[in-house]
């Protein structure tokens, strides 16, 4: 890591703790204490007949989107399924005989490495099993921990030998495990009305392996068990700092909201990397027939930049081992339905379900592209 990017995580560490007491300052009670006690009980009344709502919730597939009343608990399992299929470079589709005659082999002059890539990842998919909890001590912080379990599979094609278009075989990779542990604050900025802004202040803890390791085939036909490239390890191995700041509005029956979300990497893992730094906005817009039940549409734009530094353990000729290629920017568009009981024992016991479908994809170097992610889960509160 240079000099000026360790310059710019610090400035940026720096003015994100600053932040949080500003914004948590801004909220403190004035000089009529009576007054001041009327409108934040008015507001715990209110947000908490609201949070039954089926359209009071962000989307689900927006991580720290709401603020809990104060008091209130909410639990939450959410599954997420992720499909990817065949290969771009920037926007443009490849085949498998384009890549292993035209890609260069970063490790070419290592023992054993041809001077082109030689395996070709065809399919992945990878599941993911979230579970949260939040809380809200006071009605300006709400508190969120969450922990996935993720199983990710990833086929390949392999190449015969150091040269041509000659298909040996195929094989699959996978691993399974805990992922990183994330922790955030959510932190009230700004009320008016039914418009209400956040702050999100979030740490990602490597809890998640690093190491994981499959059988492979090689372009000489060897069966070795060796490291999975950067893709299939299910965590970063690095403590990263996550801000952002999230807006939402409603009118009726209409809501609507937006969210600036980054992953920070503060320095390197243990096998010698980071991963990239991310940028993620958001925007939603949601409608609801009843209390019960609502629609949403949402437009998410993410970018990601390669892997810094290298594991060594990682040396292979295909594209996921390569930490160039990495990371791209990428467009989705969302269309979800949200369901939340109104009586009885329904009461608080929320459901909802969103499917993904990128519109736009520019990746960095030959990688694998996104064709279809699903969320689905269930939210308990009380």
């Amino acid at each position: 890591m240079t000099t000026l990017e360790q310059q710019v995580r610090a400035s940026v560490l720096i003015a994100f703790i600053t932040l949080l007491p500003v914004a948590t300052a801004a909220q403190e009670p004035g000089k009529d204490g009576q007054d001041s006690m009327d409108t934040s009980m008015s507001m715990d009344s209110s947000m908490s007949m609201n949070m039954t709502r089926a359209d009071n919730q962000a989307p689900l597939g927006v991580m720290g989107g709401d603020m809990m009343a104060k008091g209130m608990w909410m639990l939450t399992y959410r599954y997420m399924r992720m499909e990817m299929e065949d290969n771009l470079i920037g926007s443009d589709n490849v085949s498998p005989e384009q890549i292993v005659t035209t890609v260069p082999n970063r490790f070419f002059g290592l023992p054993g490495q041809p001077p082109t890539l030689r395996v070709v990842p065809t399919q992945m998919s990878t599941d993911m099993h979230m579970f949260s909890a939040m809380y809200a001590p006071t009605e300006r912080l709400t508190l969120m921990g969450m922990i996935p379990y993720i199983e990710r599979s990833m086929e390949h094609g392999t190449f015969r030998g150091p040269a041509g278009t000659t298909r040996m075989g195929t094989f699959t990779t996978k691993s399974s495990g805990i992922g990183d542990l994330k922790l955030m604050g959510l932190f009230s900025a700004w009320k008016s009305g039914n418009h209400r802004v956040h702050l999100n202040a979030g740490v990602n803890l490597p809890t998640g392996s690093i190491d994981n390791e499959d059988e492979v085939l090689t372009p000489t036909g060897a069966r070795p068990t060796q490291r999975l490239p950067y893709p299939m390890q299910l965590g970063s191995g690095t403590i990263d700092l996550m801000p952002g700041i999230t807006y939402k509005g409603r009118s009726d029956n209409v809501g609507w909201g937006t969210q600036y979300l980054a992953t920070i990497r503060l320095g390197d893992n243990d096998e010698g990397y980071a991963l990239g730094d991310a940028h993620q906005i958001t925007g939603w817009s949601s409608y609801s027939w009843n209390p019960a039940m609502s629609a949403s549409l949402r437009i998410n734009a993410s970018s990601i930049n390669e892997v810094e530094g290298i594991d060594p353990a990682i040396v292979a000729p295909v594209q996921t081992a390569d930490p160039d290629f990495q990371g791209g920017d990428r467009v989705d568009i969302g269309i979800g339905l949200n369901f939340s009981g109104q009586q009885g024992s329904w009461r608080g016991v929320r459901a909802a379900i969103e499917i993904g479908l990128p519109v736009y994809q520019n990746l960095n170097g030959p990688q694998m592209e996104a064709d279809w992610i699903l969320n689905a889960g269930v939210r308990i509160m009380f």
